[in-house]
């Protein structure tokens, strides 16, 4: 009898050997759908908690307040990581970002960055910047820069049309004025670092306080993926000096 029940119990063990094995080695396996996802930590907030959620400032559509929150949607994925590094770093300053950045781990950053990456962002969707009031010189700044001063054109790297020239350099059209001047002065008193070879942190240090709103409502106004700005009436298009265009 002992015997027999022995045996029985080995074939139960096996027959259960058998479809845990079976079970492990699916080729398949049904993914979870409380797996992390982009959209699950941009609406959940991650390990900085439901307070933090990403959509709470950003808006769900990723296009920020126009005010002080940029805008997320459609900007490139290695940059935004990057900057959730440099605010979890200390290179940049946001009492709540640098919390939140910190909190979330490396994997959470580059999923929330791709999410917001492949959002669409239309020129369509645009709207005229509050106040605008046409600046030639802001206009020359940003498209010529100011060689007498060392100052280099903000479209070398921003794109004439503020979408961005390469990678490492954001498309800025779209974001909200309030917010571009805040970043100015940000780079130019050193309370924001990380860019390349120091190049903002420089040409930001250059301008004169009085040049900073002006410029910030220009980058406004930019409509990408036009191949030029829109200019506004009676803001005529800046040229490069040549002395047989009397310019």
């Amino acid at each position: 009898m002992q015997s027999t029940a022995l045996r029985k119990i080995s074939r139960l063990f096996a027959a259960g050997g058998l479809a845990l094995a079976a079970s492990s080695c699916s080729p398949n396996p049904e993914p979870s759908r409380f797996d992390d996802t982009g959209q699950l930590v941009a609406l959940s907030g991650g390990n900085a908690g439901a307070q933090s959620a990403c959509h709470t400032c950003h808006g769900l559509d990723g296009a920020g307040d126009g005010n002080l929150t940029p805008r997320l949607a459609g900007l490139e994925a290695g940059y935004l990581a990057r900057q959730m590094i440099f605010f979890s770093d200390g290179l940049r300053h946001h009492a709540a970002m640098s919390w939140i950045a910190s909190q979330l781990t490396s994997e959470q950053r580059m999923i929330v960055a791709d999410y917001y990456a492949g959002m669409e962002w239309q020129p369509a969707d645009l709207q005229p910047a509050v106040n605008y009031v046409c600046d030639g010189n802001a206009a020359r700044l940003y498209q010529l820069g100011d060689p007498a001063r060392g100052i280099e054109a903000c479209a070398t790297c921003h794109g004439e049309d503020g979408r961005g020239v390469g990678f490492g350099n954001p498309d800025i059209y779209g974001q909200p004025a309030p917010y571009v001047a805040t970043q100015l002065r940000h780079w130019r008193e050193g309370e924001r670092y990380g860019d390349p070879m120091g190049v903002m942190l420089r040409e930001a240090q250059r301008l004169e306080e009085d040049e900073i709103k002006p410029l910030a409502d220009y980058v406004a106004s930019l409509r990408g993926m036009s191949r030029r700005p829109g200019y506004r009436e009676g803001c005529p298009e800046p040229r490069r000096p040549d002395s047989r265009n009397g310019a």
